[in-house]
């Protein structure tokens, strides 16, 4: 993914306060869901802006930010003193390059829906994971293609939940759950958003 899709709305990609209100539920969700401390070190997957993982930093000591827009690194990077926690950047594309490490947990909220191969996203993060570490992923419900309105790289119109969860119980995590975590709502219509979390079993290597 060559072309920066977000170029033109990185700048004002906060604007918008429902989506800002949207992500900061999801990141409650998360902080509810999964046992967070200091000592972890978290992935942010196709962190953009960093609204999601603001609101994560302060239960966490390190978070990754992994984004393949410059744009919306840059937006992050301006905010990097205001962030609750150690913070590093990456400019990736994840989807196509790997990244030899492994975390306590991977974040991300609609990013997802950008990803053509959800099934070896869900083998990667699996192998990013450390035994014992979760995720926690968040993105819309499906949807009729009226989300979006504009061209930013979008695969999928949305997930069934059920469809989803089996992709991640399939690269190898236990204890899958998923919930509704917000509500985005558009002129048109409202968009329920949901959380997976799930955890990779301690002793566990790659799926068999």
């Amino acid at each position: 993914m060559s072309k920066d899709f977000f170029a033109q709305k990185a700048a004002v990609y906060e604007k918008d306060q429902r989506r800002v209100d949207s992500v900061n539920n999801i990141a409650t969700a998360i902080i509810e869901r999964v046992k967070l401390d200091k000592g972890m070190r978290l992935m942010d997957f196709g962190s953009g802006t960093g609204l999601l993982l603001e609101g994560v930093a302060p239960q966490v000591g390190k978070i990754t930010a992994i984004d393949v827009s410059k744009a919306m690194n840059q937006q992050l990077a301006a905010k990097r003193g205001k962030i609750g926690c150690e913070l590093e950047l990456l400019e990736l594309d994840l989807t196509t390059a790997g990244l030899d490490r492994q975390f306590d947990g991977i974040i991300s909220s609609m990013t997802m829906h950008h990803v053509k191969d959800i099934a070896a996203m869900f083998g990667k993060f699996h192998d990013m994971v450390k035994p014992g570490g979760f995720i926690a992923i968040s993105d819309l419900d499906t949807e009729d293609g009226g989300f979006h309105t504009e061209d930013t790289g979008v695969h999928h119109h949305g997930f069934d939940r059920e469809t989803f969860a089996g992709a991640a119980w399939s690269a190898g995590f236990q204890d899958v759950v998923v919930t509704t975590a917000s509500i985005m709502r558009k002129a048109q219509a409202e968009y329920p958003v949901f959380l997976l979390t799930g955890y990779k079993q301690i002793g566990s290597g790659l799926p068999s």
